[in-house]
C-alpha cells in the first residue's frame, strides 16, 4: 500500500530531490524534474543536468529521493542504492522510455538513474504532528494556496 500512496504523491509533485554523497561524504542534493515511481522496486530520474549526482553515484550509489505535494505538505523520502544507465548500455532502452514519454522533446536524456528502493517513509509538515487535531489536508492546502498567492483549478466542461 505504500506504494501507491507513494506513487500517487509523487505525481503530484513537480520537483523529486536527489540526495547523493561523494567518496569523501559530502553531500548534494539536486532538483529533479522528470522522475517517476516504476514499479514497487524502482524509481526513475531522468539525467538532464546532473554531472555531480552522476559522479557522485558512481563512487557512492547510496542515495535519498524526497518529495512532496507543496499544497497539502505531505510526500515520501526514498532510501535506495543508484546506478547510472548510459545510452549505450543494453538496458538503456528499457529504463529510458517512460522518462522520454514524460519528457518529450523538451530535454535531452543524457542517462537514466535507477534508484532500486530499500525503504519509504512518509514525509509529514510539522503541523500534522504538533496540531493534529486542527491540521487536515484542506486546511494545509488553503494556507499554502493563500502564501503562494494562488487559486484552486476550477474543473472545465
Amino acid at each position: 500500500m505504500l506504494i501507491l500512496e507513494t506513487l500517487v504523491s509523487a505525481r503530484k509533485s513537480v520537483l523529486c530531490w536527489l540526495a547523493t554523497a561523494d567518496a569523501q561524504g559530502q553531500p548534494n542534493v539536486s532538483p529533479k524534474e522528470i522522475f517517476t515511481i516504476h514499479d514497487s522496486a524502482n524509481m526513475l530520474i531522468a539525467n538532464i543536468a546532473s554531472p555531480t549526482s552522476v559522479r557522485n553515484i558512481e563512487s557512492n550509489p547510496r542515495v535519498c529521493v524526497s518529495f512532496i505535494d507543496v499544497f497539502v505538505q505531505k510526500g515520501f523520502k526514498v532510501l535506495g542504492t543508484a546506478r547510472n544507465i548510459r545510452k549505450q548500455d543494453a538496458d538503456y532502452e528499457k529504463w529510458a522510455a517512460p522518462l522520454q514519454a514524460m519528457a518529450g522533446s523538451r530535454f535531452p536524456i543524457r542517462s537514466v538513474i535507477l534508484v532500486c528502493v530499500n525503504s519509504c517513509q512518509p514525509i509529514l509538515a510539522p503541523s500534522y504532528q504538533l496540531y493534529a487535531e486542527e491540521t487536515t489536508e484542506h486546511a494545509q492546502e488553503a494556507s499554502a494556496m493563500r502564501a503562494y498567492g494562488v487559486q484552486p483549478q476550477m474543473d472545465r466542461p
